[in-house]
């Protein structure tokens, strides 16, 4: 009988398409995140709660990132990245889907704390994969470029997802999200490199991230230094209607703005932090302070707030910058250190938005989040200078060291 031919083992994919498949992933991420705030009037309404009672909705989710980043990151540091990978959008395809059916406001509640478990652990699990595909002095292009799906998901997933809303049903877009989560499993599990668990990983490796000062203070300069962004974009649509006085069908034309340009500074600012990394996130904090400073003086007509929000935006770019800084100073325990800069920078989208609306109901006005989010940009700028000053320190200890060598 004749042989059957051997299989050829599967060339590898480029480097690019196994960053697109995760930045699919990062699509999906964006679009519920994001798109779940567009879509709360119409679930309140469908399912009898009011307005603030539908807004834990948004925190639940928030609260599954903070737990869940660390959680998986830990309990899974055995696995293979590609494994891992694939069973994160796993579960955040079935809750999303599960979200599409849910018959109250309490199960809804509980998924969307469910789905937001895998968030932050597939992002730093998948940092850590876009980097190792490329040479060392492009790490940053290549993270940014997997976060190119987050970005591009506020000015295509987010809009698609509320008009599915308007038109159809609310679960229509977590539908959507269900699916967008199921193609990247797809694309992972057929382009991504397979690599075994890297030797000596263990939970307690990864937990050793915790020692390290550094890490401590990076997620602090996110968790603080980001928050500036989400005071403004949180309170927007309000300030279009009652400041600008827009019309209701202009607010999602500004907010595409916004999206656009997350998406512009997350294409432009990682090849200058690839060059310089600290001077680059110490740039982005002191450019959104700015820019949030202008942002009160520019609310007054739609031309002018709509170029302040597009450089707000840019902002959007210090994930990207703390995600590699991260990387470099944990050492050992990547995974770990890399998952929970998004839990640092969603304790900054609950910290943002309350102390904004802690403004605008102290009498501040509509546009005082511009102002609390310099407060905040500044903060991050003043614990990002703390963390340099460190690093010169311990540099200066060693340095009598290094010389009698």
């Amino acid at each position: 009988m004749p042989q059957a031919s051997p299989r050829r083992p599967r060339a590898p994919a480029s480097a690019g398409l196994v960053i697109l498949a995760l930045a699919i992933g990062a699509f999906a991420i964006g679009t519920t995140e994001f798109a779940t705030m567009s879509l709360l009037p119409y679930f309140a309404q469908d399912l009898g709660i009011d307005a603030p009672t539908a807004g834990h909705v948004i925190s639940a989710y928030a609260l599954g990132v903070v737990v869940g980043a660390p959680l998986l990151t830990v309990l899974a540091a055995r696995m293979a990245r590609r494994t891992l990978l694939i069973g994160l959008m796993g579960l955040f395809a079935l809750f999303n889907a599960l979200c599409a059916f849910a018959p109250n406001y309490e199960s809804l509640l509980v998924l969307r704390f469910l789905s937001g478990l895998p968030h932050g652990a597939y992002f730093g699990i998948g940092s850590l994969v876009a980097v190792s595909l490329v040479p060392h002095g492009r790490r940053n292009q290549a993270v940014g470029r997997m976060f190119l799906g987050l970005t591009v998901a506020t000015i295509i997933g987010v809009p698609f997802a509320n008009w599915l809303g308007h038109a159809l049903s609310w679960r229509w877009g977590f539908g959507l999200v269900a699916l967008s989560g199921l193609l990247t499993m797809i694309l992972v599990a057929r382009l991504a490199p397979h690599s075994p668990p890297e030797p000596g990983a263990s939970p307690l490796r990864e937990l050793g991230a915790l020692k390290h000062l550094q890490v401590w203070l990076t997620l602090a300069v996110g968790a603080i230094g980001f928050g500036g962004m989400f005071a403004v974009y949180t309170y927007l649509a309000d300030i279009l209607l009652e400041v600008t006085r827009v019309s209701p069908e202009v607010v999602p034309l500004v907010l595409g703005v916004f999206g656009v340009g997350l998406t512009v500074g997350n294409i432009l600012i990682p090849w200058l932090a690839d060059k310089a990394l600290l001077p680059t996130a110490a740039g982005l904090l002191l450019w959104s302070a700015a820019m949030t400073a202008l942002f009160p003086l520019a609310a007054g007509h739609v031309w002018s707030i709509s170029l302040c929000v597009f450089f707000i935006g840019f902002g959007g770019a210090l994930g990207t910058v703390l995600q590699t800084r991260l990387m470099d100073i944990a050492r050992h325990a990547q995974g770990l250190a890399a998952a929970l800069n998004h839990s640092a920078f969603n304790f900054a989208n609950a910290l943002g938005p309350l102390l904004g609306g802690m403004a605008i109901a102290g009498g501040y006005g509509w546009t005082s989040p511009g102002w609390v989010g310099t407060g905040l940009a500044l903060g991050g700028f003043a614990i990002l200078m703390v963390s340099v000053a460190v690093d010169r320190r311990r540099a200066a200890r060693q340095a009598p060291a290094l010389a009698a060598r």
